[in-house]
Protein backbone atom coordinates (compact mmCIF):
# COMPACT_ATOMS: atom_id res chain seq x y z
CA UNK A 1 0.00 0.00 0.00
CA UNK A 2 1.32 3.69 -1.02
CA UNK A 3 0.79 6.21 1.81
CA UNK A 4 -0.81 9.57 0.20
CA UNK A 5 1.72 12.64 0.63
CA UNK A 6 0.39 16.29 0.39
CA UNK A 7 1.74 18.44 -1.65
CA UNK A 8 1.71 21.17 0.81
CA UNK A 9 5.18 21.61 1.39
CA UNK A 10 5.80 22.34 -2.21
CA UNK A 11 2.83 24.46 -2.77
CA UNK A 12 3.58 26.43 0.41
CA UNK A 13 7.93 26.88 -0.35
CA UNK A 14 6.97 29.32 -3.15
CA UNK A 15 5.01 31.77 -1.04
CA UNK A 16 6.01 35.36 -0.18
CA UNK A 17 10.01 35.31 -1.81
CA UNK A 18 8.65 34.76 -5.17
CA UNK A 19 7.28 37.83 -5.49
CA UNK A 20 9.00 40.34 -7.96
CA UNK A 21 11.23 43.08 -6.28
CA UNK A 22 11.25 46.61 -6.45
CA UNK A 23 14.27 46.08 -8.68
CA UNK A 24 12.83 44.03 -10.92
CA UNK A 25 9.36 45.75 -11.20
CA UNK A 26 11.50 48.97 -11.97
CA UNK A 27 13.84 47.31 -14.78
CA UNK A 28 10.16 45.78 -17.01
CA UNK A 29 8.69 49.14 -16.36
CA UNK A 30 11.87 51.10 -17.85
CA UNK A 31 11.75 48.17 -20.69
CA UNK A 32 7.91 48.30 -21.02
CA UNK A 33 7.83 50.74 -24.59
CA UNK A 34 10.31 47.72 -26.03
CA UNK A 35 7.78 45.18 -25.00
CA UNK A 36 4.80 47.35 -26.73
CA UNK A 37 6.42 47.77 -29.77
CA UNK A 38 7.53 44.08 -30.54
CA UNK A 39 3.62 43.09 -29.55
CA UNK A 40 2.85 45.84 -32.16
CA UNK A 41 5.27 44.21 -34.76
CA UNK A 42 3.80 41.07 -33.74
CA UNK A 43 0.71 42.10 -34.08
CA UNK A 44 1.42 43.59 -37.63
CA UNK A 45 3.11 39.85 -38.36
CA UNK A 46 0.14 38.32 -37.86
CA UNK A 47 -2.18 39.82 -39.45
CA UNK A 48 -0.25 38.87 -42.85
CA UNK A 49 0.30 35.22 -41.54
CA UNK A 50 -3.40 34.01 -43.50
CA UNK A 51 -3.04 36.13 -46.74
CA UNK A 52 -0.45 37.82 -48.72
CA UNK A 53 0.84 40.75 -47.44
CA UNK A 54 -0.91 44.22 -49.48
CA UNK A 55 1.13 47.26 -49.68
CA UNK A 56 -0.52 48.65 -46.17
CA UNK A 57 0.16 45.42 -44.16
CA UNK A 58 4.00 46.21 -45.38
CA UNK A 59 3.68 49.43 -44.44
CA UNK A 60 2.44 48.64 -41.42
CA UNK A 61 5.41 46.04 -40.58
CA UNK A 62 8.08 48.27 -41.61
CA UNK A 63 6.32 51.17 -39.27
CA UNK A 64 6.12 48.42 -36.44
CA UNK A 65 9.70 47.37 -37.22
CA UNK A 66 11.27 51.31 -37.26
CA UNK A 67 9.28 51.95 -33.89
CA UNK A 68 10.57 48.46 -32.35
CA UNK A 69 14.35 49.46 -33.26
CA UNK A 70 13.58 52.93 -32.30
CA UNK A 71 12.50 51.56 -28.53
CA UNK A 72 15.57 49.54 -28.18
CA UNK A 73 17.59 52.34 -28.78
CA UNK A 74 16.17 54.50 -26.92
CA UNK A 75 16.51 51.94 -23.75
CA UNK A 76 20.00 51.01 -25.02
CA UNK A 77 21.13 55.05 -24.81
CA UNK A 78 18.83 55.50 -21.17
CA UNK A 79 20.88 52.27 -20.00
CA UNK A 80 24.00 54.12 -21.16
CA UNK A 81 23.78 57.69 -19.55
CA UNK A 82 22.79 55.86 -16.48
CA UNK A 83 25.79 53.95 -16.01
CA UNK A 84 28.30 56.74 -16.81
CA UNK A 85 29.58 58.31 -14.14
CA UNK A 86 29.53 62.05 -14.01
CA UNK A 87 28.18 62.67 -16.91
CA UNK A 88 29.24 62.99 -20.22
CA UNK A 89 32.77 65.25 -20.74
Amino acid sequence: MNPIVTVQDAVTAFADFMEPTDAELDAIEREMPVIEADVDLLDAYITTLDRIPSELDNRRIRRARRRALAARVALLNQDTGASVPGGAA
